[in-house]
């Protein structure tokens, strides 16, 4: 599948900054992807880290698993989100962890495939986002039933359906998820905590050089407020 180039507002240096080509798959609230153009928590805090950096930024979207191939060829330069594993590490450095902490929550529709415990969920059809990880164990565990596909309404929407027993999500995306769909779908006692996710960049990028100065900026918006201002207004919209 190709990327789709975005025609929507990009941030732009008012001096010529440097060209970056983010790539990002639609993921709400996190990365939105819309006709109104590209929004969504991850997008707002990496629009002003490049606005103060001095970066055009251009967006391109694909399915997650496709963003990470383009990342390893080159075609981008950022990836917004991902989590930090030694396979990932090899073709990208991670810059800042200045994403926040999502719990990993397991939907189910039916209440014989509600999980309470990590072992419930052998035997089930578990739906996952194509080329997503979640936690280490989870991700390695070659015994349980996983069915990858490439954006979390349709897996929502096979678990309404019947086609998979539980999905596995972030907490925001999940829960976002549901409330749009409007699918009367329940969360798991048995969660997992949350890990940071982060600034990724190529490192066949030509802003792979510029690591420490996002790291810089990202104290800046940390202590003038900025950060947690975006962040908050995001929970608050998932928590009504």
């Amino acid at each position: 599948m190709a990327i789709i180039v975005l025609a929507s507002p990009l941030v732009s240096a008012e001096n010529g900054g440097h060209s970056v080509t983010v790539g990002i798959n639609h993921a709400p609230p996190y990365r939105v992807v819309g006709d109104e153009g590209v929004t969504g928590l991850y997008v707002d805090i990496f629009n002003e880290i490049a606005e103060r950096v001095g970066w055009d930024v251009r967006y391109v979207e694909a399915p997650f698993r496709r963003i990470l191939l383009v990342m390893e060829e080159g075609v981008v330069d950022v990836m917004l989100g991902p989590l930090k594993t030694d396979e990932r590490e090899r073709m990208m450095a991670f810059v800042a962890p200045v994403f926040p902490p999502e719990r990993k929550l397991f939907f189910y529709y039916r209440d014989e495939y509600r999980i309470n415990e990590y072992d419930d969920l052998y035997g089930k059809k578990i739906g996952v986002l194509d080329g997503a990880s979640y936690f280490e164990t989870f991700d390695s565990d070659e015994k349980l039933t996983k069915e990858p596909i490439a954006r979390y309404e349709n897996l929502m929407r096979m678990l309404e359906l019947g086609r998979v027993d539980v999905v596995v999500a972030p907490e925001l995306v999940g829960r976002h998820t549901v409330r749009q769909l409007d699918i009367d779908v329940s969360v798991s006692p048995y969660q997992v905590p949350g890990e940071h996710s982060y600034i990724a960049i190529s490192r066949t990028s030509p802003v792979f050089s510029r690591q420490e100065e996002i790291n810089q900026v990202f104290d800046e918006i940390r202590q003038d407020g900025t950060y947690d201002k975006l962040v908050m207004g995001y929970r608050d919209h998932a928590s009504k």
